[in-house]
């Protein structure tokens, strides 16, 4: 009896959980047997993923602004001060290279700033 109780319990939980996956979103196809069902839709972590391009795009523009505010030259002296530093210092510094995309769009933005 023990042993038919804690299947059914396991069988409960996977229904659960099936069921709130199936709460945020499920579609409905036929399987091989021929038979209609309904799954939980697959999605990539939405809310990660978004997370991760907000900050990609936080910092983007970030780098953009203080290269048009200070200028190519005096950028890369703050990025080599960086580079000399600490090891966050350095990744720092990796980070807030001039990349193509940064230079296209501080060259964009440098005629508004004056």
């Amino acid at each position: 009896m023990d042993n038919a109780l804690s299947s059914f319990h396991k069988r409960q939980d996977a229904l659960r959980r099936k069921h709130s996956r199936m709460s945020q979103g499920y579609v409905t196809r036929v399987n091989r047997n021929g038979l209609i069902e309904q799954v939980p839709d697959k999605k990539v972590g939405g809310f990660a993923l978004g997370l991760i391009v907000r900050m990609a795009l936080v910092v983007v523009g970030f780098k953009v602004l203080a290269l048009s505010w200070l200028g190519e030259q005096a950028y890369a002296g703050h990025l080599e001060a960086l580079s000399q530093g600490a090891a966050y210092e350095q990744a720092g510094a990796w980070l807030m290279q001039i990349d193509p995309v940064t230079r296209k769009l501080s060259d964009i933005l440098m005629p508004l700033i004056g």
